[in-house]
């Protein structure tokens, strides 16, 4: 079995488009929000993934606000540990930002259930694996084990990405009712697999995840470069993958027996 760490969704949040200061700050007044809390999360998801810390212009120039507006709410935040000032000048994310990611990680308990599952994936199929979540009308990939092969694919963690494009995404919709026959066919297959969907030379397939009372949880799959996984490989690896699913599902939902060797059907969840 593979000993790479397991990437998982710590302090870093998603990388906010740019500039998003205006439009958020409009969306905000029309839904009756806080416009300094808005700004304020802005200037949090202006990190991207592997960003340690950045300039005050740079946070400036990527939330599409006044240096001094910036320069306030970060000062405000690391009151509460969210930010930190390095001696430098630059800002960094604070151990609060880290703390707020892994009470959210707890909810699908990652160490004990997730990374577990997923580097028995990765061993029994020697791809990487990952876990992805509906946040909204978008998935993240909430936890991610890199598989032994040099090349494979790199998932960006936290990072926003349609559910109507990839496997991941589009089990994901089926699983919550979406309607149409291309869904109902993921429904009664129960997994879903595709080649170039979203990213060219990408290949995934997934299967959906259940927690307690059949509620979705999300998606777990299993992806590498096309060139190394055809539609007859993925046709191939997809019981293995849905078979994991399954376990993740009694896992999370907390029972202990052995699960049932067949997979997810239509008729077991859907109305």
């Amino acid at each position: 079995m593979s000993n790479r760490p397991a990437q998982t969704l710590h302090p870093a949040l998603p990388k906010a488009p740019e500039p998003p200061g205006a439009a958020a700050a409009t969306a905000t007044k029309d839904t009756g929000g806080v416009i300094a809390v808005t700004r304020a999360l802005q200037v949090l998801e202006a990190f991207a993934l592997g960003e340690s810390s950045l300039p005050l212009a740079e946070l400036s120039r990527r939330c599409g606000l006044h240096k001094t507006t910036v320069l306030r709410l970060a000062r405000t935040l690391a009151q509460s540990g969210f930010m930190v000032q390095r001696e430098d000048g630059d800002w960094r994310l604070g151990p609060a930002a880290g703390w707020l990611g892994a009470r959210y990680q707890a909810g699908f308990d990652v160490q004990n259930v997730l990374e577990p599952a997923l580097r028995e994936l990765t061993h029994a199929t020697g791809e990487s694996a990952a876990f992805y979540v509906r946040e909204g009308q978008v998935r993240t990939c909430l936890v991610r084990v890199e598989g032994p092969q040099a090349l494979r694919h790199h998932a960006r963690m936290g990072e926003g990405l349609p559910l109507d494009k990839g496997s991941p995404g589009r089990v994901i919709l089926a699983f919550s009712g979406e309607p149409g026959k291309a869904y109902e066919e993921i429904r009664k297959k129960g997994y879903h697999w595709s080649i170039g969907e979203r990213e060219q030379g990408v290949a995934t397939v997934s299967a959906p995840v259940f927690g307690m009372h059949w509620r979705l949880m999300g998606s777990v799959c299993i992806s590498g470069p096309a060139s190394r996984l055809p539609a007859d490989k993925l046709e191939a690896l997809a019981q293995t993958v849905v078979a994991a699913a399954t376990r993740l599902s009694y896992a999370l939902a907390g029972n202990t027996g052995a699960p049932p060797q067949s997979p997810v059907r239509a008729t077991q969840w859907h109305p």
